[in-house]
């Protein structure tokens, strides 16, 4: 049996899937054997693997108003060009100011793997994560957000956030053979995406991209669909979802601190709620 867990992104949003995490390793839960996450999902998701408890929590809690973190500022910044201070949030304070231990991610036995959306073709990519990258540049792809972010070159290919082409990834994880497969979303269970309100900005940045355009136009149906397929997944008990209730009204770049720790609360009660559940589904015999 292979146990598969997929990480939802949501930028600052996931604080949620933080707190479901961090009750995982307080409950002592079996790692999964393949882990695969979305944007700021797998981002954060790597202090998990790493067994680092609440690592994201102090991160955001102390950095979400630091205008290096995040900021229009470091956007006009001609060495920068993203909302997000590039090298501070994934140079700085991964290898300096909220240390992540790269020799416990190593140590790790599992497959971890992040997805990104390769610009040239519109389609989804699911590259695995290195376990020492002190520049951390599979991650920044996989976070880049359209408009928000600079295009990624990896390997000289353009990338951004692999939540434009696959949001939510659990056909991979059953696609690499896992059996039982646990979901982490960041948003409600009755929320519904509309169009993006920035398609037509989307569409005259990436003009010479047309298939990622096609990609971004078609977003919020896929999103839906992969959301009613993965619920009625859930109830032929083939995945176990976990979803918060309320996210509190929680952007992606949420800078009230009462709201990240609420959300990052709401997920730690939901991840202690389903633990033994968890458990279960994980270490059952099929």
């Amino acid at each position: 049996m292979k146990t598969g867990l997929v990480l939802e992104g949501g930028a600052l949003r996931t604080i949620f899937s933080s707190g479901v995490c961090d009750a995982f390793l307080d409950a002592e839960l079996p790692m999964p054997d393949y882990t695969v996450g979305v944007s700021a999902g797998i981002a954060y998701g790597v202090s998990y693997l790493s067994r680092q408890s609440r690592r994201n929590l102090k991160l955001v809690t102390t950095y979400a108003n630091d205008r290096r973190y995040m900021g229009w500022r470091n956007f006009v910044n001609p060495k920068n060009r993203s909302y997000f201070g590039l090298k501070f949030a994934y140079e700085t304070i991964p290898n300096e100011l909220v240390p992540f231990d790269y020799d416990a991610f190593e140590a790790y036995p599992g497959t971890v793997e992040a997805v990104v959306t390769n610009l040239n073709t519109g389609a989804a990519e699911y590259l695995p994560v290195p376990r020492h990258d002190g520049h951390n540049l599979l991650l920044q792809a996989t976070c880049a957000i359209p408009l928000m972010f600079p295009a990624i070159r990896l390997d000289g290919q353009p990338y951004l956030d692999g939540g434009c082409a696959d949001p939510i990834p659990w056909q991979r994880a059953f696609d690499v053979g896992c059996d039982r497969v646990v979901v982490v979303l960041t948003r409600e269970r009755d929320y519904c995406k509309k169009t993006d309100r920035t398609i037509r900005a989307l569409a005259s940045a990436f003009r010479k991209y047309p298939a990622f355009v096609e990609t971004m136009r078609r977003r919020a149906d896929v999103y839906n669909a992969s959301r009613e397929a993965l619920f009625a997944l859930e109830k032929e008990g083939k995945v176990l979802v976990i979803a918060p209730e309320d996210t509190l009204g929680c952007s992606r770049t949420e800078k009230d601190m009462e709201v990240i720790r609420a959300l990052w609360q709401i997920g730690y009660f939901a991840g202690r709620r389903t633990a033994d559940g968890v458990r279960a589904f994980w270490t059952e015999s099929l």
